[in-house]
């Protein structure tokens, strides 16, 4: 093969672009003609094979018709006996059969090389690229082939047969789960023929039959086993589904508690074996005892992979304990004082990785760890150095800091990253520190580096300045240096906006205006936009007219700036100086709104044609604050809007969807249903479902409330439990308790048929509100009618003849706090001086069930369904508190703030002074009625 070795480009060829004319498409297209030649010429064949193959695997691509020529042209060398011609051969026909057209006529020449009187070395190539070659409907013809030459004893032909099969299975699966008992018989074998082995004549010893009896051929053992680690992949391919087969694969070829008496003899084979197990103790805790014995049986395994991959799994399993990590630590620890690198690299990374969780366990490799600080590899040192921060005592943070700070120029900026993250979270870890810390971050902060870089030291030294108050004015002057030569954009609006907000609180926030200002003028137009915000921040959050007056000249200066961005916030933010008012709306106003539940008003005002001869009104938008905003931004987008019960567990599940992501979903399946399409926008949904049987009963119903503005829709989830029962004509009746409800009932829209595998399934109520300016509340008697019957074992089908049966259900309550009302966040001190003027109530309440100030505040944000405010919902008192909240009315009725005072006596339990403002009376009234009853 070393003819068809690829040579590098010699300095000449590349200057005189000889390589590149060489290498053409063009000209390895018009040279194919040597495939036609009389008699053929094994060399140039091969070199130009060479080429070919070359092209593709650098990205150039031919088009099919040329890539047809090319393969067929190929084909013709079949003709020729010269082995490395032959090999060439097969390499390029596998690859240009993904492009060329009727390659399936080839196939007769490669099975040629396929029979076991063939050429040993013709018949793996001839496999790997029959498997390219053939059409997903051909497996089952070729079946037998390849079931042979899984089983063959020589390793190159097993190999090939079972990594063939690996790729062919997802076109044919049904046929090569069939070959389930070869692969077996594969793994399990005890010695196979050498890839080489003396023989009579041929190429590299494969001359004649790959049979013994035929060739007199002596089989040599192969010591490395790799038909086992291919045979393995190929199993877990076809079993990977059904957990129980997985699990006794691993127990079969694991060997028991001992390794001495494993099936596997190959060390990449046992790595994949150990993944399996690591898979199956995360699928399954319950085998997790076993599973972890074979994982410690594999740490004393002779070769290091085993050993490395076996401790890894066993640091990496959920919930595992301090002294189950005793053992593999002991070995990533000897690792550690290696000669080998890439063992001491390995060990140091899952030893990093473990100390997040476990830091106690990894302390005992310190001694260790600190010798690799000056190892040679960059690499390692960086995550011994992470390590030991992680694992470090208060004592030695001063000694690691002075090491780090010596290496920082050396490593690349993705260790960078590890090493700030690692002292970020030591910040946090040793407060008292925190001086020598930031030293260090504002050092690394002027050096060279890029943007992820930067971003992590800038965020490092955020959570500093939010956690630790000591450092706050330190930290700041250090952004503020850092922004007078930051190449980032990104990074200086950051920055700048945290000025605005932490820099008025200063005991001197004059200083840091210079460095604002200085944005103003040397920057893009971008910054210059947040610097802007930034100065106004600063001048309204002052009761210094004679700052302010300052502040007011620099921004008076940005109204001649060229870029209408910047002149139009600095008019806002003049006229904010102005007029209070402005200014708690537009600069003080920590609250930003619901995205899901912008999105959902603006779809229904873009549905609803009659909606555009009004203004959009944003009064009935929801908001939330910054840090909720941030927050849900990393929740999960798809929704699960049926919300029944489930006896899954699902582990380390993505967070829910907000509630408001949750109202978006039912808003648009709602505008799915077609006897709902005149009912306009869904103004407020159920945040989650109500749960109406037990979890265990045979049927599972829970109920989702609609208020749209003159119906109430009540959506019904219902699950059927029973495998052997189909219900049929599923409907809810609902009868208020009381006559004057305010609601009449519309219609029913049942489920015609609920059988276990269609579960769930969602039928409607819909009510029209009597008068829809006012809130009806109400509570509802709800009955489950239906038709059940029995499924008939033999043909699956439900039975013609059924009973009508029912099924009581919990009471649904429409309440005048959780349904009607939405929780929004906003500044309550100014909402609630700016509500002064309009609709108001107060009423004291006596809430002599409740033991204590933090049940009661629970209580209340449960009943009303409004949004605590300023941490108010955790009481810093035993005895006296106020709870202040937050919250729109459904259907036009604006925003309204309660204030809850509370006192607490252990005799009396809580009494309760709630104070309401609203835009409108009718909002006081509905707070009141939720909370009085």
């Amino acid at each position: 093969m070393a003819s068809f070795a690829l040579s590098f480009r010699s300095k000449r060829d590349d200057e005189s672009g000889l390589s590149a004319f060489y290498n053409n498409k063009t000209t390895i297209i018009q040279e194919a003609r040597v495939f036609n030649e009389s008699p053929i010429s094994p060399r140039k064949c091969r070199a130009l094979l060479t080429r070919i193959v070359y092209l593709l695997y650098v990205g150039e691509t031919f088009g099919t018709q040329e890539a047809t020529e090319l393969f067929f042209g190929t084909t013709k060398l079949f003709q020729h006996k010269d082995s490395a011609l032959r090999q060439a051969v097969y390499l390029a026909i596998k690859e240009l059969a993904t492009t060329a057209e009727d390659v399936i006529m080839v196939t007769s020449s490669i099975m040629k090389d396929m029979q076991p009187n063939s050429e040993v070395i013709y018949r793996p190539n001839a496999i790997r690229a029959l498997c390219r070659i053939i059409d997903p409907s051909m497996a089952q013809g070729v079946e037998r082939f390849f079931k042979a030459a899984i089983v063959d004893r020589n390793p190159s032909i097993s190999s090939a047969a079972l990594v063939s099969s690996y790729h062919l299975f997802p076109f044919a699966k049904d046929v090569v789960k069939r070959w389930v008992n070869e692969a077996q018989e594969a793994v399990n074998a005890k010695a196979a023929a050498s890839f080489f082995g003396p023989s009579s004549g041929g190429y590299l010893g494969f001359g004649g039959s790959s049979s013994n009896a035929t060739s007199g051929q002596q089989t040599v053992p192969s010591t490395s086993y790799i038909t086992q680690y291919h045979a393995l992949g190929l199993l877990y391919l076809i079993r990977q589904h059904d957990k129980m087969a997985v699990t006794k694969m691993i127990q079969q070829l694991g060997g028991g508690k001992t390794t001495s008496s494993a099936v596997l003899k190959n060390p990449m084979a046992l790595c994949m074996l150990i993944r399996y197990a690591a898979k199956i103790i995360e699928e399954d805790p319950n085998v997790q005892r076993y599973m972890l014995e074979l994982l410690e049986g594999w740490l004393r395994h002779k070769s290091d992979m085993v050993n490395f991959e076996a401790a890894r799994a066993i640091c990496e399993m959920r919930n595992v304990t301090s002294a189950q990590l005793a053992k593999p630590i002991s070995v990533l620890q000897l690792f550690l004082s290696s000669p080998k690198p890439v063992l001491k690299f390995a060990a140091t990374r899952t030893l990093a990785t473990v100390a997040l969780t476990h830091p106690g366990s990894v302390a005992a490799c310190n001694v260790d760890l600190e010798s690799l600080i000056t190892d040679s590899n960059r690499s390692v040192a960086t995550y011994a150095i992470t390590t030991l921060l992680k694992t470090g005592n208060e004592a030695s943070v001063d000694r690691l800091i002075k090491q780090i700070t010596g290496f920082m120029t050396e490593i690349s900026d993705e260790f960078k990253v590890i090493i700030v993250d690692a002292i970020r979270s030591l910040c946090l870890k040793f407060p008292s520190k925190h001086a020598s810390m930031l030293t260090f971050l504002s050092g690394v902060l002027r050096d060279e580096g890029g943007y992820d870089f930067k971003r992590a030291v800038v965020d490092a030294i955020f959570d500093m300045i939010k956690f630790i108050g000591d450092c706050k004015e330190q930290a700041l002057s250090h952004l503020c240096e850092f922004i007078e030569d930051c190449e980032f954009t990104k990074l200086s609006v950051r920055i700048l906006h945290l000025l605005g907000m932490e820099g008025p609180k200063s005991p001197s926030p004059k200083k840091f205006i210079r460095f604002i200002y200085n944005r103003v003028v040397l920057e893009n137009a971008t910054v210059r936009a947040a610097a802007v915000a930034s100065l106004a921040k600063f001048g309204v959050n002052t009761d210094d007219k004679e700052f302010q007056d300052s502040i007011s000249v620099l921004l008076n200066r940005c109204l001649d700036d060229v870029d209408d961005e910047v002149r139009d916030r600095a008019a806002l933010y003049l006229r904010t100086f102005q007029e209070k008012q402005l200014a708690d709306a537009y600069v003080r106003d920590d609250s930003v709104f619901s995205l899901a539940a912008l999105e959902s008003k603006l779809v229904a005002y873009v549905k609803d044609p009659q909606a555009a001869e009004q203004p959009l009104d944003f009064s009935t938008v929801p908001k939330i604050s910054r840090a909720q905003a941030a927050a849900d931004a990393a929740r999960p987008s798809s929704l699960d809007t049926i919300g029944v019960p489930t006896t899954k567990k699902v582990s380390d599940a993505p967070p829910p969807p907000s509630a408001e992501e949750t109202r978006s979903a039912y808003a648009q399946q709602l505008a799915e249903v077609p006897e709902f399409a005149e009912y306009g926008s869904v103004l407020n949904s159920s945040s989650s479902p109500t749960q109406l049987t037990e979890s265990e009963t045979e049927y599972q119903v829970a109920c989702v409330k609609h208020i749209f503005k003159e119906h109430i829709v009540f959506q019904f989830n219902v699950s059927n439990t029973l495998p052997d029962t189909v219900l049929e004509q599923v409907s809810i009746i609902m009868q208020p308790q009381s006559d004057d409800s305010g609601l009449t009932e519309d219609f029913i829209m049942p489920v015609p048929s609920l059988a276990a595998s269609t579960s769930p399934s969602v039928l409607y109520v819909s009510f029209t509100r009597d008068s829809p300016d006012e809130y009806a509340v109400a509570s509802f008697g709800c009955v489950m009618k239906f038709v059940s019957k029995e499924v008939d074992p033999s043909t699956g089908q439900p039975e013609e003849e059924g009973y009508e049966d029912e099924y009581e259900l919990e009471d649904v309550e429409l309440s005048a706090g959780g349904d009607y009302i939405i929780p929004s966040y906003t500044t309550f001190g100014a909402e609630w001086d700016r509500l002064r003027s309009g609709a108001s109530a107060t009423e004291t309440f006596a809430l002599s069930a409740m033991e204590s100030l933090k049940a009661a505040c629970d209580s209340i944000i449960e009943v009303l369904n409004m949004e605590p405010l300023g941490g108010s919902e955790t009481p810093q008192s035993t005895s006296v508190h106020t709870l202040n909240l937050s919250g729109i009315v459904s259907g036009g009725g604006g925003k309204v703030l309660a204030r809850c005072r509370m006192t607490f006596s252990k005799g009396t339990g809580v009494t309760l002074e709630l104070g309401v403002r609203a835009e409108k009376q009718e909002a006081c009234n509905l707070v009141l009625t939720a909370v009085g009853g």
